[in-house]
């Protein structure tokens, strides 16, 4: 019994000559290598704001008194939908009277001067004039009767789909005629304003399509460049640009906006497969079992794929997971090999 622990002993003290003998290796994750192409973007960050032309100031051209508003600042408005109501002055109402009085006198003396020139007793030219007269009063009249002076009361209506951006009046205000009353914004009307740092504005150009990604979260949206300023903002120190919104988006949203200028070609690689350094970017490819280390040039990133330039060997499967242990000639195991 003695014999048999000493044996046992012994042979626990002896090294184990295979486990010395075997290289120490890593298990990876790897992917065959895939070359082409991908997008260039320029990230860019704005907010979504009235586009030029797409706001319109209402108001309504005789003097009067505000009665009621039925909406309130940022409501959404349809074509057609009453806005407020408006009492029209009786200065106004006094001279559409005036103006259908002169009508009628102007109507009477036309067709007296008629009468006489079939008598012979005026002249063509008096006629003309009769006629003249009438043709302006009828005018004058018209031009009161759009303008709402013939009705006692105004109702505003929105003229077409939209948000009420702000309301300059209040109950009980009186105005004078063309007083700004509601600034409504399109529905439609909205672009995102973002922020280019002025030495990549000449790669902006109007066309250009864009990845809009709202900041508050929700699914992203495809627009385009609609136009692009040639100044500095003077409060961002950036040069905007205006970008087309599909589809409808509250006015202030913030959206990281993803500028399409351009392609990139070259090997598309996930973007943990790449290592950076001091000494730049690397990554690593299996060969026959062994790590090799591959220096790369990083020319850009979408999404989670860096697009990278380098001498991969398109035969040997790229680590994606472990390479962070790795070093040049270091063996693997693989367990996604096929």
């Amino acid at each position: 019994m003695k014999a048999l622990l000493l044996a046992a002993t012994l042979l626990a003290l002896m090294p184990n000559r295979g486990r010395a003998d075997e290289a120490p290796s890593v298990l990876v994750k790897t992917v065959p290598p895939v070359r082409g192409e991908s997008p260039k973007l320029l990230i860019a960050h704005g907010t979504a704001a009235p586009a030029t032309g797409g706001t319109m100031t209402l108001s309504l051209q005789l003097e009067g008194r505000v009665t009621a508003i039925a909406v309130t600042a940022g409501e959404a408005v349809r074509a057609g939908q009453t806005l407020l109501l408006f009492e029209t002055s009786a200065a106004s109402r006094s001279a559409y009277a005036q103006a259908a009085g002169a009508l009628a006198l102007a109507r009477s003396q036309q067709m007296h001067v008629a009468t006489l020139l079939t008598e012979k007793l005026a002249t063509r030219d008096q006629a003309a004039l009769a006629d003249n007269a009438a043709s302006d009063a009828q005018a004058r009249l018209e031009l009161l009767r759009q303008q709402g002076a013939d009705r006692p009361t105004q109702t505003l209506s929105a003229p077409f789909d939209g948000v009420v951006a702000a309301i300059a009046v209040a109950p009980g205000d009186r105005l004078a005629a063309a007083a700004p009353l509601l600034t409504l914004t399109r529905a439609d009307g909205l672009v995102v304003t973002a922020g280019i740092e002025p030495a990549t504005r000449a790669l902006v150009r109007p066309g250009q399509p864009v990845q809009l990604t709202p900041l508050a979260g929700g699914a992203a949206l495809d627009g385009q460049v609609l136009r692009i300023d040639a100044a500095l903002n003077p409060r961002t120190r950036m040069v905007d640009a205006d970008i087309a919104v599909p589809g409808s988006v509250l006015s202030g949203e913030a959206f990281r906006a993803a500028i399409t200028i351009g392609r990139l070609q070259g090997w598309l690689v996930p973007h943990d497969a790449v290592l950076t350094d001091d000494n730049g970017a690397r990554l690593f490819q299996i060969a026959a079992g062994k790590a090799r280390r591959v220096a790369v040039t990083l020319l850009g990133t979408t999404g989670d794929i860096d697009v990278v330039d380098g001498p991969l060997d398109p035969t040997q499967r790229l680590v994606v997971q472990g390479n962070y242990q790795l070093t040049d000639g270091m063996s693997v195991r693989d367990e996604t090999a096929p």
